[in-house]
């Protein structure tokens, strides 16, 4: 699996995601000519600086002097990124970004998200960061991104709004249930269009995953800290396929006096809490009653929710838990097109090889409803559809 890691010692902002990746060795004037697909007047400065003696690369968007204090609504943002020329995939991870930061200014402001005007995150400069950092993970190909707990910095920002303390609002708002930290210099190191960026993008946040580093990316911020490298370093690689599962426990508990609703609605409530999986086994309990085993697979930081949450939704008193082990197979997400309907597809590979693979169940569930064929014949035609585009 091809995972990307972010690292932001020093925060991170739009132009330094967008700098980073393209760090990783993508050829500029190739992400020039995709940057023109957006119609934007801008210009892009693609060159390396130091910082605080640190070699990294740095992209700045020249916008005309004309254009620096517009701003934009969510609708003027997504019909230039629907009339642009990128992919589906693209366009549908740029709009989820902006999506997340309009909704993040909308809580902030107690505004609806259509009647939001943003200010320099909605100027040209974030359309080339947002849009030109989706560009640059499909060039790149990456499967899953993780990042470490983010610096904020701290003091004070000056905003369209007045003086503010860091982290601004919206940055707060868009970063709740992530690690964060403040460290190193009295500035606002982590910018919304960044925290949207990365709160939307990456999986997990982790202090670094066990990864095979193929190549590292360095992005400079626009200023210039004497003794603090303002960069963000990225690091791209493989997961080995060998490596040790993170650490799974399995929790059980049987049940004798709980209806099969209240059982089918805890199950739900689990799964939502993380779980990888729940399942309900009949069990003859003592003195020959029936009853019902709960087991629930989960990873330890999701444990203390899980067990809770059974505490809360069923009448158990008590529950045993204890770490197990676990090999699973490689995963990745694909789709395919079947008589012009797109269907999600999940891969399964062993040691590189495609050993599986599995139409995802809603998709061909509401194709078998709408379109009067029968649901297995989607799965087929979608897995041959699959097994045509991967011999061509």
């Amino acid at each position: 699996m091809r995972l990307l890691h972010f690292q932001p010692t020093a925060g991170l902002s739009g132009d330094m995601i967008l700098a980073s990746l393209l760090d990783l060795g993508v050829n500029p004037n190739e992400f020039r000519q995709a940057i023109k697909s957006l119609g934007l007047e801008v210009k892009l400065k693609i060159g390396e600086v130091r910082r605080a003696s640190l070699r990294a690369k740095r992209v700045e968007v020249i916008v005309p002097e004309k254009k620096k204090k517009g701003t934009r609504k969510w609708r003027e943002v997504e019909a230039i990124i629907k009339k642009s020329r990128f992919s589906a995939e693209v366009k549908d991870k740029s709009l989820r970004v902006f999506d997340t930061l309009f909704a993040a200014e909308a809580r902030v402001h107690g505004e609806k998200k259509e009647a939001i005007h943003l200010h320099e995150a909605a100027a040209d400069d974030a359309l080339v960061d947002i849009v030109g950092s989706c560009w640059l993970l499909e060039k790149l190909a990456v499967d899953k991104i993780t990042c470490s707990p983010i610096n904020l910095g701290s003091g004070w920002v000056k905003t369209s709004h007045g003086m503010l303390p860091v982290p601004p609002p919206a940055v707060a708002e868009l970063l709740r249930n992530v690690p964060v930290y403040s460290a190193g210099v009295e500035e606002e190191l982590t910018t919304p269009t960044g925290a949207a960026i990365i709160s939307t993008i990456a999986t997990s946040f982790v202090s670094f995953p066990e990864v095979v580093v193929n190549r590292v990316g360095c992005g400079a911020g626009g200023r210039d800290f004497p003794d603090f490298p303002n960069i963000l370093r990225v690091f791209l690689g493989e997961t080995a396929s060998s490596k040790k599962e993170a650490q799974v426990f399995e929790v059980r508990t049987n049940i004798d006096d709980a209806t099969p609703q209240v059982l089918a609605f805890a199950a739900e409530k689990i799964m939502a809490e993380g779980a990888l999986d729940v399942f309900l086994t009949p069990v003859v309990m003592k003195k020959g009653r029936l009853g019902t085993q709960l087991t629930v697979l989960a990873q330890a930081d999701k444990i203390d929710r899980i067990i809770e949450t059974i505490f809360r939704e069923t009448s158990t008193i008590g529950v045993r838990y204890h770490p197990v082990e676990r090999k699973t197979l490689e995963r990745r997400e694909a789709k395919v097109k079947v008589a012009g309907e797109e269907i999600p597809l999940k891969i399964a590979s062993l040691n590189g090889k495609e050993i599986q693979v599995q139409p995802e169940y809603e998709a061909c569930r509401h194709l078998a409803i709408t379109k009067g064929v029968p649901f297995k014949k989607w799965q087929e035609r979608a897995v041959e559809a699959w097994k045509r585009k991967n011999r061509t």
